[in-house]
């Protein structure tokens, strides 16, 4: 059996920078990445859909220690893509993925201070086991048993399993959804397609911003290229979380602005009420992102329209709506959302008891309440992912270093229920369907101290990176007895 010091599940843009970390702040300790797919890049990898691209700046999704050069700050998902390759060759950490190990489940030791991992194709061992697989859940995105489905004679695809052979140039595209998948696919399909409808039951908050930086295009013409990234950077850190502060002071105010903001980008026949006037307030979902407000112009050009209504059932030429309404169709990709998976779906168990993560708490949003040497890495959902999996690949490092200086193997967070009753509140706090149809398998989160994950990048950075590590809920404790493992 192989044994490693570290074993990071996932070769996306998380377990990459996972991997340039160890290497670089915690260099003594031997890794590799289990990626249970053929290629590395994560969710980069799997969707294929027309369109897809980020919703964050890549000044800031991409890694602070390898700088985004490419013109759009708002990218293509070829793009990110190409740049996840760069960046594991550049530093050598392709070398060290293992491809097709889906990993099945990994059981803790506390007498051998050991994780032993199954994967699909050998097994290992490993003293801490990293876990950056995200969390959708990559076999499947969540599908509606929509009435009279099995009668459309027309395409019925899902964007998470996009078919390479679909033509859709002249056809009648009807995308069921009104998140972030469809307001992409939209205005990248209508220019090929006949018409393009976006079928949504309900609104979601729709801003537009320019896919290019110019601000930033200058600054990187006068400085060095590294100085110029650590610049753009933090200058979009700041303002993006100003923003957010601000949307969550005023949410009233803000609802009215992005919402007369949407109505001025509008065609007289498309009202912002009720297509673009949503009944939660900003930031309860992720906002909606739309470079250089390629969907409006594609509802004002009338190659796409918007009806906001709910389905009946489907019909053999397409779509009956609530309202009597139909909705002809030859192709309707259901954009209805994702699914969730805590840990890559991997079962745990520590010292032979299950492990149910529904039933852990959130120690600074990265490791689970009982359980020993794992953290799981997860980004913002109100800023850019990679500022957060960022500093918790780091924590980690200063974990790993303190079990070497003061000659422990174990760390776990530890919490007594009984003196802190906190309710069952997600670790994701978002009112998103996705998110609540996954409530039950979610860990919890706090409401105070190391328990609550905060959407806070400034206070996340001081306290993950320079605050103590033995702060009273995390406890580092020696072996039973000393471990003898083959390398």
């Amino acid at each position: 059996m192989v044994h490693l010091d570290v074993l990071i599940v996932g070769a996306g843009l998380s377990g990459i920078g996972a991997a340039y970390r160890l290497q670089t702040q915690a260099p003594s300790h031997s890794y590799a990445i289990l990626e249970g797919r053929d290629d590395l890049g994560g969710t980069w990898d799997l969707f294929r859909y027309p369109g897809v691209r980020s919703d964050s700046d890549m000044f800031t999704l991409g890694f602070p220690f390898h700088p985004w050069k490419a013109a759009k700050a708002i990218a293509d998902g070829p793009s990110i893509l190409e740049y996840l390759h760069e960046t594991a060759a550049t530093y050598g950490i392709d070398k060290h993925i293992r491809f097709g190990r889906h990993v099945l489940r990994a059981s803790w030791s506390s007498e051998d201070a050991l994780w032993t991992v199954e994967t699909t194709k050998e097994s290992y061992t490993c003293s801490f086991l990293y876990a950056c697989s995200g969390y959708y859940n990559y076999d499947s995105g969540y599908v509606v048993d929509f009435p009279g489905l099995k009668d459309f004679q027309g395409e019925v695809v899902h964007p998470q399993h996009w078919p390479e052979d679909l033509d859709y140039a002249g056809k009648r595209v009807v995308v069921i959804g009104s998140g972030a998948t469809a307001v992409t696919l939209v205005p990248a399909m209508a220019p090929t397609a006949e018409h393009v409808t976006m079928l949504q039951r309900s609104p979601s908050y729709v801003a537009s911003r320019p896919a290019a930086d110019a601000f930033s295009d200058k600054l990187r013409a006068v400085l060095p290229e590294k100085l110029a990234h650590h610049v753009i950077r933090g200058k979009n850190v700041v303002f993006s979380s100003v923003v957010y502060a601000a949307i969550r002071r005023w949410p009233a105010h803000a609802a009215w602005l992005l919402n007369s903001t949407a109505a001025k980008q509008l065609p007289a026949s498309i009202p912002a009420d009720p297509h673009f006037t949503p009944q939660y307030k900003p930031w309860d979902q992720r906002l909606c992102l739309v470079p250089d407000a390629d969907l409006f112009r594609a509802l004002r050009d009338g190659t796409a329209s918007v009806v906001t209504d709910e389905i009946d059932t489907f019909t053999p030429d397409g779509i009956r709506l609530s309202s009597g309404e139909e909705l002809t169709a030859d192709v309707v990709v259901t954009a209805t959302g994702l699914q969730m998976a805590v840990l890559g779906k991997i079962e745990l168990t520590v010292d032979g008891k299950r492990v149910d993560v529904h039933d852990t708490f959130v120690y600074k949003g990265m490791m689970l309440s009982g359980v020993p040497n794992l953290a799981w890495c997860i980004g913002y959902t109100n800023n850019s992912w990679t500022l957060r999996s960022d500093l918790t690949s780091q924590y980690v490092c200063r974990l790993l270093n303190h079990l070497d200086a003061t000659g422990t193997t174990i760390c776990v967070p530890e919490i007594d229920p009984a003196e802190y009753d906190a309710p069952p509140r997600p670790v994701v706090d978002l009112t998103s369907g996705y998110i609540r149809r996954a409530a039950h398998i979610l860990p919890r989160q706090g409401s105070t101290g190391p328990w609550r994950l905060r959407q806070n990048y400034p206070r996340d950075l001081l306290t993950l990176r320079y605050r103590q590590l033995a702060d009273g809920a995390m406890h580092f404790k020696p072996s039973r007895k000393p471990v003898e493992v083959t390398r």
